[in-house]
């Protein structure tokens, strides 16, 4: 299964973002909880070069609470600023700039020093598409300013959103990088909704799903669908597709269980699932 998905529109945004970035203080680098290895833009680092940032780890609602505090540990190790938050019901909005405010104490006290008054803290938000930037953005400026929408691709110009008198954040459309060298960031990109539907094989993706929680999460797909969690096992992934068609009483419509088995992990409705881990990072890394 290869996935390749580098809209035109992708590198204009890529440039338009660099030259904004001039324009900004910090630089608010969105991941998805569920797959913060596969969703972060191996280019960032030389976009955004020396810029402060804060890691925020959206969808966290989705993601297994134990690996994303695995996840915040490892970048704190780092050196990096990192939260995570649900920006759909607004946990965590307030703060990311309480952090924000902390990674700019050195800039705010040299201000400060010359005598002159604090001004807002100038941010831009990047991330891949379907990341949540939207959602975040109207959770910020307290209305629906920014289109949304649980596909890539929604968001297509840039906007400035005000938060009170202490932020002026920057959006950006999502932004993509041509090339997915590793096969698994790219399922995982397509697993959680980040690469749009139109351009897989849906049953391709939910096989990789079903793997993946039967591997990490065992006995999810059994509790959801009613039937005997040895079966997880014992069956190979293209039956157990046909288990869960049965289930439902889909005839052997194989392609229907698997949007829907697509619809019910992206949403949460089997539970919450993380796809990276931070070992496989690390050994990535390595």
């Amino acid at each position: 299964m290869s996935i390749q998905w580098y809209p035109g529109h992708m590198a204009k945004a890529r440039r338009e973002f660099q030259e904004k970035l001039k324009l900004v203080d910090i630089v608010f680098e969105l991941l998805d909880a569920r797959i913060p290895y596969s969703s972060r833009n191996p280019d960032l680092d030389k976009l955004i070069n020396q810029k402060p940032r804060v890691v925020i780890l959206t969808k966290r609602d989705l993601a297994d609470p134990k690996v994303t505090a695995q996840w915040i540990r490892h970048y704190e190790k780092q050196g990096v600023a990192a939260i995570a938050i649900d920006a759909q019901e607004g946990k965590g909005i307030k703060d990311v700039i309480i952090l924000a405010k902390k990674v700019l104490e050195p800039k705010m006290a040299k201000i400060r020093a010359k005598g002159m008054k604090p001004r807002a803290i100038r941010a831009v938000a990047v991330g891949i598409p379907n990341v949540g930037k939207s959602t975040l953005l109207n959770r910020f400026a307290h209305k629906n300013i920014a289109r949304t929408g649980n596909k890539p691709g929604v968001t297509k110009a840039q906007q400035w959103i005000k938060y009170g008198k202490e932020l002026e954040l920057l959006d950006t459309p999502g932004i993509l990088w041509p090339k997915f060298e590793d096969e698994v960031v790219g399922k995982n990109l397509a697993l959680t909704g980040a690469i749009k539907d139109t351009l897989l094989r849906l049953d391709d993706i939910a096989l990789y799903g079903m793997e993946m929680l039967v591997q990490h999460y065992p006995g999810a797909i059994s509790r959801r669908y009613d039937f005997d969690q040895a079966e997880e096992t014992e069956l190979s992934l293209p039956d157990l597709l046909i288990k869960i068609s049965d289930k439902r009483g889909f005839l052997g419509n194989h392609e229907r269980a698997a949007e829907m088995f697509l619809f019910e992990l992206r949403r949460g409705t089997l539970g919450r699932f993380s796809f990276d881990f931070v070992d496989d990072e690390l050994d990535a890394d390595d």
